[in-house]
């Protein structure tokens, strides 16, 4: 019998939305015959009745019950897990709010605005027992472990040599929360998170790096309100001679290639955008193949599936995504920031004693 799981989701914004989506979409098209999904429960901050318009908008079941307050949320009985698709400015404290609670908790990226946030956040959750993630979904995605192990076990391309990525967006609109200091807004918590993934993932996390963390040089450029609109990064991995050289921007366009990892027997490029490819072109010896990206709904299905299997074996994680990855990003994020003198407004950075 498959593991039902039953979810809260706190916010009613477009990723809740999509997340929510694949949550109602039959999990044997993700060939996930084991796990099943329950919206529980969905809160608005706002109100009740933006809860209830969302969950008309997604079809929910007429049993999901509907909240104006995350308080109310938290305190549900029949809520097993909340997902937290909060601005990233109030991840901290819904957190916090959820864990209290008693909740398991999946969290929007990027976790925290800093890491000693985030250092705080695991330390709760381990002192009372309960699931934690951050929902870095292209660490979940078949294609993205396939990838993986053609560089790092099958070494397709030989010796990884470089890491080239960028994501960037225009973002014109001056209300954007991307935009917005007091939202944690600018262009590397949010987009270049995902630059940063793609180097984690191939050479933070290859085999022979164990884990060694990278000299990081970086420069920022800010915007007359204080955020990043552009932001580069190197990160120079000793232990196997290799190097990423990373971007990102809220005023400029993502090339084709979002992705290109360089080894010294082929390449491997990626189109599309970081955290969702469409696209791998590997060039290696043998010759040129392409390998094609097959959508499944949303693509957020993949790890909803993940902390379904964790909680039914009874674990407080995903190996997809462990907490240690978490904080070894926002380390690196941290670093970049203080390099750029790029810091955000107090209270948001702020560690609750």
């Amino acid at each position: 019998m498959a593991f039902r799981l039953k979810w809260g989701i706190m916010a009613t914004g477009g990723i809740a939305k999509s997340f929510a989506q694949d949550l109602l979409m039959d999990p044997t098209k993700r060939g996930a015959n084991d796990v099943q999904h329950v919206i529980a429960a969905i809160a608005s901050s706002s109100s009740q009745s933006s809860a209830e318009r969302f969950a008309k908008d997604i079809g929910a079941p007429e049993a999901t019950r509907t909240y104006g307050s995350y308080k109310e949320l938290v305190a549900d009985a029949d809520v097993e897990i909340i997902y937290i698709a909060t601005p990233q400015s109030r991840h901290y404290k819904d957190v916090i709010l959820c864990l209290n609670a008693g909740k398991h908790v999946l969290c929007e990226k990027p976790f925290t605005i800093n890491s000693r946030q985030a250092e705080h956040l695991v330390a709760l959750s381990q002192s009372k027992g309960l699931f934690l993630m951050e929902a870095a979904w292209t660490r979940f995605f078949p294609r993205t472990k396939e990838i993986l192990s053609l560089l790092h076990k099958e070494k397709e391309i030989g010796t990884i040599k470089r890491v080239i990525a960028d994501f960037s967006l225009q973002v014109r609109d001056p209300g954007s929360r991307l935009h917005n200091p007091d939202l944690g807004g600018g262009a590397l918590l949010d987009l270049g998170f995902y630059s940063l993934l793609w180097a984690f993932m191939v050479l933070q996390k290859h085999p022979d790096n164990e884990n060694a963390m990278p000299k990081v040089t970086a420069s920022v450029v800010k915007t007359d309100r204080g955020v990043d609109e552009f932001t580069s990064m190197t990160l120079v991995y000793e232990r196997l001679n290799a190097v990423a050289h990373l971007s990102t921007s809220i005023s400029a366009r993502t090339p084709k290639y979002s992705v290109v990892i360089q080894g010294d027997n082929g390449e491997i490029m990626i189109s599309g955008p970081p955290p969702r490819p469409r696209e791998y072109v590997i060039h290696a010896h043998d010759g040129e193949r392409s390998i094609t990206v097959d959508l499944v709904g949303n693509d957020l299905g993949w790890e909803a599936d993940a902390c379904a299997r964790a909680l039914r074996d009874g674990k407080r994680g995903c190996e997809e995504s462990p907490l240690q990855d978490t904080l070894a990003m926002l380390r690196i994020m941290d670093d970049i920031r203080r390099q750029g003198d790029f810091v955000f407004p107090a209270p948001l950075e702020e560690v609750e004693v």
